[in-house]
């Protein structure tokens, strides 16, 4: 008789979310990590659908299609128009107020209020700041400044008070009168935070007496009640202020946790920007409450030292001040010795993080001011010699502040992020344009060193110019020649094309062979590549490794960049999961976050999760992604069989199809999705790691040394 063939095994797939180890249908999953500077998303599945490997495509029978929406009625009358009263507007479309509904729109409430009571410091009334993180989950925000007036508006028969926390556009702030510089705007303040609360205490003083009222999503459930004393001890110490108590609604936010650390970044950047204010941070929310506190006397000369910790500078902070009209503004700026910028700006202590208008007049300003120095002192003799915008940001760290009237602030978008004012430019360029002449003027040591500075930037510029162009002679870097090693995907559509870069030659031969060449694309990467950290673009460019990689992008780099000319819009680290392969993994991230942040910024990079056991039960196998995995499902299993545990080090160890099945098809593999949570905090930890000051790293490694896993 025939022998019979052998059973094939049947090989599962655990989920690394849960504690259990499931099927390998379960595709959504979620981690948890330590924090870090950039946020991990996971990706189940790639955005678009993409028909996955070894299976026949569907067909799909032809039906005919109907309306999706039919016309219920001719009729439009004044009935079909609705008004929405009072705080309506705010819980019928949050988002339109507070920018979402996730924990960045939560944060956002809290830092209305907190900011509420800073405008009450830049006005000259308060001295100190108190936020305290509740125990049931609330937050309190109270200040030593004047307390919002509690007397009756005629035209509304009702407290000023009530007016300010249930009425949109209303406050001391539109007039002008009570504060000339304050960061709120777009209607966003107590009363958005009223309407997005399951409840709200406000409490002030004034003349000695505590006045109360109390609401619930936005609606008051009590009228002005004078008391004696408040719940809150330290509130009845002050003389006056305001204190503002609440609870963000569930039905509201995803979550209503509060991040500790997301609040302290906030609170420590004002600190920076409202010199001589005391912040007091508690957290009492968790089982071991927190402290801390802030206090600058060096307003954003503290903030640019803060910034340029760890690396060396190479002159005194430069500040600027000046008020024209009733603008006034502030930069702080100061050169190290590294390759890349770090530039902040801010208008009334709104963090412009995509610049505007006053951004770019310092920018301006800044290389009109040391290319008329270079001429002036014979360093540049011709016109070819004069740096461009370009070389002044290596090694440049500056803050650029404004303080102006907040009704005459106009930002590009409802989030702030972006500074439209067209006079602002020009104001700006000519107040740092004047003092740095005047600066470089009385202290010439401290102007050749920038001037040298951005010279050999300059050079180097020039040097990388001129090396990518013998690159483009011989027909590379702009993807008409694309590397040997890559081997290219089918698709043409970046929207769907994927690039897998790879640890080594033999994981990328087996990465070759197991891939879906419709859309994956492989990039065998050799060894360690340069630590773009410590190096000019010059040499990158000449680096074999990081060459390849940039032509297989096919958006170029440097001044020339253009991210139109991307070839893949999914981008993959796919390394081994040993100390080895987190190193690669590093200096790649270092490479994109250092050269081509835009990739990063737009959720382009991804790191593939490749499993770190298979374990062989009798017949049954199955893929696990931590140790905490295997343990559960060891001590999960009742039967008396066989185990057979196989530790994955390389990707190499796996064949074709194990990889595929595991780190590559969109329905089962895991990614995670890397992001620029804390920009500041990411440099810094960059800097650390991977730049050429070796104390700091020590200090790092002996102070985690204890939390370090080996894997030995």
């Amino acid at each position: 008789m025939p022998k019979k063939k052998p059973a094939k095994k049947k090989v599962k797939k655990a989920s690394p979310k849960k504690s259990k180890v499931h099927k390998i249908k379960k595709s959504k999953r979620k981690l948890v990590h330590k924090k870090m500077p950039f946020r991990v998303n996971l990706q189940g599945k790639p955005k678009k659908h993409i028909q996955p490997k070894h299976t026949e495509p569907k067909v799909e029978e032809k039906t005919q299609i109907e309306p999706v929406l039919k016309p219920q009625s001719s009729t439009y009358t004044a009935k079909h128009i609705q008004v929405l009263e009072g705080l309506e507007p705010v819980r019928k479309r949050p988002a339109m107020y507070i920018g979402s509904t996730d924990e960045a729109g939560l944060h956002e409430s809290l830092r209305e209020i907190i900011d509420n009571a800073v405008d009450e410091a830049l006005a000259g009334y308060a001295k100190n700041i108190w936020i305290t993180l509740n125990e049931d989950g609330s937050a309190t925000v109270i200040d030593d400044g004047r307390g919002i007036p509690i007397d009756v508006m005629p035209q509304y028969k009702k407290s000023a008070l009530e007016i300010v926390m249930t009425k949109l556009h209303a406050g001391g702030k539109f007039g002008g009168s009570a504060y000339k510089i304050s960061g709120g705007l777009h209607g966003v303040g107590a009363s958005v935070v009223n309407a997005l609360s399951e409840w709200l205490v406000a409490e002030v003083k004034r003349k000695g007496k505590i006045h109360k009222q109390e609401y619930k999503r936005g609606v008051p459930t009590t009228k002005i009640e004078q008391n004696e004393k408040s719940k809150l001890d330290l509130f009845n110490n002050l003389e006056s202020g305001t204190a503002i108590t609440f609870l963000p609604d569930s039905q509201v936010f995803s979550t209503i946790k509060f991040n500790f650390e997301t609040i302290k970044k906030a609170v420590r950047e004002r600190a920076y920007l409202v010199p001589n204010l005391f912040f007091h941070l508690v957290d009492k929310s968790e089982k071991e409450e927190k402290r801390i506190n802030f206090y600058f006397e060096g307003g954003i000369v503290s903030l640019v030292e803060k910034l340029n910790e760890n690396k060396n500078p190479i002159h005194e902070v430069i500040f600027v001040k000046k008020s024209e009209g009733d603008i006034e503004v502030e930069t702080s700026l100061q050169y190290n010795d590294v390759y890349t910028e770090s530039v902040e700006s801010y208008v009334n202590v709104i963090h412009t993080v995509n610049g505007g208008t006053h951004l770019t007049g310092f920018r301006m300003a800044l290389t009109r001011a040391i290319n008329d120095y270079g001429k002036k002192i014979g360093s540049f003799k011709e016109e070819e010699d004069s740096i461009t915008g370009d070389d002044t940001k290596e090694g440049l760290t500056a803050v650029v502040f404004i303080k102006m009237p907040q009704d005459r602030i106009q930002f590009e978008g409802q989030t702030k992020g972006k500074l439209g004012n067209a006079e602002i430019q020009p104001l700006v360029y000519t107040v740092v344009k004047d003092s740095l002449s005047t600066y470089f003027e009385e202290n010439p040591g401290t102007a050749r060193k920038i001037l040298e500075k951005v010279y050999l930037a300059a050079k180097a510029r020039l040097a990388a110019k001129a090396a990518k162009e013998a690159i483009l002679r011989k027909g590379a870097l702009e993807g008409s020649s694309l590397p040997g090693k890559l081997a290219d995907c089918q698709e043409k559509d970046p929207n769907i094309s994927e690039l897998y870069l790879v640890e080594g030659d033999s994981a990328g031969g087996s990465a070759k062979q197991g891939r879906d060449r419709k859309f994956q694309a492989i990039l065998p990467l050799k060894g360690k590549i340069l630590n773009t950290e410590r190096a000019r673009l010059d040499k990158i460019i000449e680096h074999e490794e990081v060459k390849n990689l940039i032509i297989a992008l096919g958006a170029g780099i440097g001044e020339t960049v253009n991210f139109d000319k991307l070839r893949y819009k999914r981008i993959i680290i796919m390394t081994d999961a040993d100390v080895d392969g987190q190193h690669i993994e590093t200096l790649i991230l270092t490479f994109f976050f250092r050269h081509l942040p835009e990739i990063i910024r737009q959720g382009y990079l991804y790191i593939a999760q490749p499993p770190l056991y298979k374990i062989t039960i009798g017949k049954d196998s199955s893929y696990v992604y931590s140790d905490e995995q295997k343990d559960e499902l060891l001590k999960t299993n009742k039967t008396e069989q066989k185990i057979t545990i196989q530790r994955y080090k390389g990707l190499g160890e796996m064949n074709p199809d194990q990889l595929w099945e595991t780190t590559m098809n969109p329905v089962n593999r895991i990614l995670k999705q890397v992001r620029i949570d804390d920009a500041e905090v990411a440099d810094a930890t960059f800097t650390m790691l991977m730049g050429d000051e070796v104390p700091p790293r020590k200090h790092f490694i002996q102070s985690n040394a204890k939390t370090a896993t080996l894997d030995i």
